[in-house]
């Protein structure tokens, strides 16, 4: 008996960002034939010539891939709605100061897709968004349409972490629809077929709550440990040992319970931001998102004041930063805990080398070059002369240092690790005084 054929979709992709350039990437891969589509001109044309905006692994011989096969890349949206059957929207969402998320962008593509409909398209909301948007962009359809061509709106939140896209895409925990048709519940299992994936079938407002919901759950399961290492400071215990025995039971699990800096990230500091104001918009004080995000942001000023209880004046004292994107594996620097830490250390009036494996570039454009902030090349160079070297990103390469070697040049022999990513057994042993998160 012949295995029943899954219709190919011809698919077009809103926003070349860390959302759409995925999404593209990895439905072409999947064999449909896919127009990604961004208002960035440069963008555009650098994607053209194989050139990936952002750093995110694998990415780039996906993209090239694709090219050679299904995948375009243009300015023209109309056209591209035009050839479409169906239309992911993954454009950004930034927060307002308010908490709430700018959702211009979006609007924008709604009217341009009502004003290019020429057969049935599934219009589908990729982005991040507030619970109703999918009714607000299936009314400004119907209101600016021209004819009287059916669609669909549809819901489909990513989960895709910085630095494990690809792999997040084609091995997905769930994937989340919320759909208000059977023909659009159809296409999009279609869509989605091969990768074997658990699919969730809810209704549009469930689906577009519950990437907040995620999102806000794990950021409170780091803050929670985080609060908890302080306590381990205080009464003498390691939160290493604590979160890995609370791991082991099976109602918590083991994941997001990482003592350090704190969260940060596009998603984490917008997305619990976004919770609370569409919560209170909505009746509800949602006071426990508040103290989650409270406990964040303490957590740089508590790591700072830790190595000035070891150096005590911190004005001219040299500091090496190791680490500056808010994780491994992304040159990302919105909302990374570093930000923080490296005002409050310049504040403090400390001067400080910096050193990143892939944000140096993200870096220099946000920090200026000063007589108090200098770039490193390498770990060595940053470490050299140092008073105190601070680990607060988790890369690989650090794991691999020759600490020996690092120490004959420093200063002083202090490891400030932000992200209790280091053996601190090990690291006293070769003499360094060392600075850890609740251990």
């Amino acid at each position: 008996m012949k295995s029943k054929t899954i219709k190919k979709y011809k698919i077009c992709v809103v926003g070349a960002g860390h959302v759409g350039l995925v999404a593209a990437a990895c439905f072409a891969k999947l064999k449909h034939e896919v127009i990604c589509v961004d208002t960035d001109k440069q963008r555009i044309n650098n994607l053209n010539s194989g050139k990936i905006p952002f750093y995110e692994p694998d990415l780039q011989l996906l993209v090239a891939k694709g090219v050679k096969k299904n995948l375009l890349f243009s300015i023209n949206l109309p056209e591209a709605v035009k050839k479409s059957e169906v239309i992911f929207i993954a454009v950004g969402t930034p927060p307002l100061p308010d908490g709430s998320a700018d959702l211009t962008a979006i609007g924008n593509v709604a009217l341009v897709i009502a004003k290019n409909i020429n057969s049935y398209k599934l219009v589908v909301g990729k982005s991040t968004v507030p619970v109703w948007t999918g009714k607000k962009i299936k009314e400004t359809i119907y209101r600016y349409r021209k004819g009287k061509n059916n669609f669909d709106v549809a819901s489909n939140p990513e989960f895709l972490r910085e630095g494990k896209a690809i792999y997040d895409f084609f091995y997905p925990d769930r994937i989340v629809i919320g759909v208000e048709s059977p023909r659009a519940e159809k296409i999009l299992k279609e869509i989605y077929h091969s990768l074997k994936s658990k699919i969730v079938v809810t209704d549009i407002n469930t689906a577009e709550l519950i990437k907040h919901a995620s999102n806000s759950f794990l950021a409170a399961k780091i803050s929670f440990i985080n609060a908890v290492s302080r306590v381990c400071d205080l009464a003498g215990a390691d939160v290493e040992k604590l979160s890995l025995a609370m791991g082991m039971d099976k109602r918590i699990g083991k994941d997001f319970l990482n003592a350090g800096i704190g969260w940060g990230g596009f998603c984490f500091p917008k997305d619990v931001e976004a919770f609370t104001y569409i919560s209170k918009k909505l009746g509800y004080d949602f006071k426990l998102l508040k103290e989650i995000k409270n406990i964040n942001e303490q957590q740089g000023q508590y790591f700072v004041d830790k190595i000035k209880e070891h150096l005590w004046i911190l004005k001219a004292k040299k500091i090496a930063i190791l680490g500056l994107s808010f994780k491994p594996d992304t040159d990302d620097l919105r909302f990374a805990p570093s930000i923080g830490i490296i005002e409050l250390l310049v504040n403090e009036g400390a001067n400080l080398s910096l050193y990143d494996p892939q944000a140096m570039a993200e870096a220099k454009q946000l920090f200026k070059e000063s007589s108090q902030i200098v770039f490193a090349s390498d770990v060595y160079q940053a470490a050299k002369e140092s008073d105190c070297v601070c680990f607060l990103t988790e890369w690989d390469e650090f794991k691999t240092i020759d600490f020996r070697k690092m120490k004959k040049t420093m200063n002083y022999p202090l490891i400030a690790d932000g992200r209790n990513m280091l053996d601190k057994q090990k690291i006293t042993k070769l003499g360094f005084e060392y600075i850890g998160i609740g251990r």
